[in-house]
């Protein structure tokens, strides 16, 4: 019998006919006495999940991603349909274009990638997008423009007048490192991919990017306790929101008057009026990522423990 990984569990199942065996590559396989031959039942990643995402109208399919890969699953039978692997490099966030070509991603070595999503194979590569890695991803639904934030910042220097002692036309450093954490906007055409506009409002990485419908307004959730709402046809700020907590995931309700932040904390926000709506008890590790469904009838979320939660 050969399995992937090195073998880390046992166990017999209840009947004594079979037993089952656990890798540390995230694999379960089943296996009788008799026949002493391996069958893959089950499949995972082998790191925390980052993100998860569903093509536009596919319920039966979602998407994804964690350290070394990307993985597309098939809903009803429960398994994985596609693995694309980029070793020696964790993907933060992943994204698949209305129209279902493309499948766009966040990288912490500071690229956004593209793939094909039949196949997997490399569409286009955006070089240094983020200095410190890319750690959001959104795609506009006329798949012309991506939007991605980042962990990096432009540090710039804030000072004050000097005290009595000194000359009173020296000014003094106050704080040096004050940072600028950006969100980006990029074109995408046909062969090039080209920089449009940087809204700069966080003080904290970005953690999760989300656009409405009509591509006129986006929503942005940071690790320093704020959600700002953009209008993406002036790129200025429509609204924030703040809260004690490190926003790891956003994303708006499907009739967008509400939105749904998670991460160290489980709410719903009104957005308009910035106040808590309902929160959810479930998972024991921070929540990295939630998404409606295609169908509107639940939410599924995903955290740091490893588990996959479905809400009504």
């Amino acid at each position: 019998m050969r399995v992937e990984g090195a073998v880390t569990s046992l166990t017999c199942r209840g009947r004594d006919d079979q037993f089952f065996i656990g890798t540390n590559k995230g694999q379960m396989y089943r296996s009788a006495y008799a026949t002493f031959k391996e069958e893959l039942v089950a499949v995972c990643h082998t790191e925390a999940v980052n993100d998860i995402v569903f093509p536009e109208g596919h319920s039966d399919l979602f998407v994804t991603c964690s350290t070394n890969d990307i993985r597309v699953w098939y809903t009803p039978e429960r398994l994985e349909r596609l693995r694309i692997i980029v070793p020696n490099v964790t993907c933060h966030a992943v994204e698949v274009t209305r129209d279902g070509m493309v499948i766009v991603s966040a990288w912490n070595d500071g690229k956004i990638r593209a793939f094909v999503p039949a196949t997997g194979e490399p569409m286009y590569e955006i070089n240094n997008a983020h200095n410190l890695g890319v750690t959001a991803i959104a795609a506009t639904s006329d798949c012309k423009q991506i939007t991605s934030g980042g962990g990096d910042g432009q540090r710039k220097a804030e000072f004050r007048k000097a005290p009595p002692e000194l000359r009173q036309d020296q000014l003094v450093p106050e704080q040096m490192c004050v940072a600028d954490f950006q969100v980006r906007i990029w074109n995408i055409g046909e062969k090039t991919q080209k920089l449009r506009e940087v809204l700069k409002e966080h003080r904290g990485a970005v953690s999760c990017i989300k656009i409405n419908k009509n591509d006129k307004e986006g929503v942005t959730a940071s690790l320093d306790g704020t959600c700002v709402i953009w209008d993406l046809v002036r790129y200025v700020r429509k609204q924030m929101i703040l809260d004690n907590t490190l926003f790891k995931c956003v994303c708006y309700h499907p009739g967008e008057y509400q939105i749904i932040t998670s991460g160290t904390d489980r709410k719903l926000w009104d957005y308009k009026e910035g106040t808590v709506t309902h929160v959810g008890v479930g998972h024991s590790g921070n929540i990295t990522r939630l998404k409606i469904c295609p169908a509107n009838k639940y939410i599924v979320s995903v955290s740091a423990d490893g588990a996959v939660l479905i809400w009504k």
